[in-house]
């Protein structure tokens, strides 16, 4: 059996929303890993702050502003990405949005700004993408896809988080239906489902973790390694026979909670 199974040596990733959260733990991952990392984010000034703190470990980190959010925007990144790089061994889809809002006032801007950038932009970047993931794809070394998903796709939240629910629901089952389109071209699709890690995104875990932890089986929010492990199986040799499987990682919360009886 190989030893390198999970390295990413003399490989070429592009992580969105990689300024922070999760998409800069799975951006420290695979630079640990030995990949060569591109990041993109909206805020250019978070971005070029993020590759360079990011690349004082040693590694080659290279910020890519980029608001993906329309299709213009994706084939924008691509360009990019292309005038920079004749192939790309992974795409992750990180970039993302949520929405709070009572279901008798949830607003369209807030349903369409969720929906674009969590479900719209995942598919058109891919596309846009196909190209340069095509050209890196090889039989034995596929490229990879991976989308950030969320266990609230998996299972209900609480919270009046209405098209974030059906945008990340909806990703998982579009990871499903990539991933059987393309296979063929040597493209592995795959996603993850996080459930509580710190970030900007999820602040009920970030500023009140210990009592978050009380409802995870596990009995403690996920760490960056948690993250990073997940994103470096998918991403590497490992992960290659795994194709259009969406891991939740979450403690448990979301297949391994006990539901009520009666």
């Amino acid at each position: 059996m190989a030893l390198d199974l999970f390295t990413l040596q003399g490989r070429t990733a592009l992580v969105t929303g990689g300024s922070r959260g999760i998409g800069k733990m799975i951006a420290a991952g695979f630079l640990a890993q030995g990949a060569k990392v591109y990041i993109s984010s909206r805020k250019a000034d978070a971005c070029d702050a993020a590759a360079e703190e990011l690349s004082q470990g040693g590694g080659t980190c290279i910020s890519l502003p980029q608001d993906v959010s329309s299709v213009a925007g994706c084939q924008a990144l691509a360009k990019a990405i292309e005038a920079r790089e004749d192939k790309l061994d992974i795409l992750v889809n990180n970039a993302g949005a949520a929405w709070g809002a009572p279901f008798e006032e949830f607003p369209e801007h807030g349903w369409d700004k969720v929906m674009d950038l969590n479900l719209k932009s995942p598919f058109f970047l891919t596309q846009a993408l196909h190209v340069a993931l095509k050209k890196a794809g090889t039989h034995d070394q596929p490229a990879k896809v991976i989308n950030i998903a969320s266990i609230d796709g998996i299972r209900l939240n609480p919270q009046d988080t209405y098209s974030y629910h059906a945008s990340k629901s909806g990703l998982i089952y579009l990871t499903r239906r990539l991933a059987a389109r393309l296979i063929a071209d040597n493209i592995v699709v795959s996603a993850i489902a996080p459930g509580a890690f710190a970030s900007e995104m999820n602040r009920t875990a970030r500023d009140h973790g210990d009592a978050v932890a009380k409802a995870i089986p596990a009995r403690r929010i996920g760490r960056d390694e948690d993250m990073a492990g997940a994103a470096i199986y998918l991403a590497s040799r490992a992960g290659n026979y795994v194709v259009g499987e969406t891991i939740a990682v979450d403690g448990g919360v979301a297949l391994a909670t006990v539901g009520a009886i009666g």
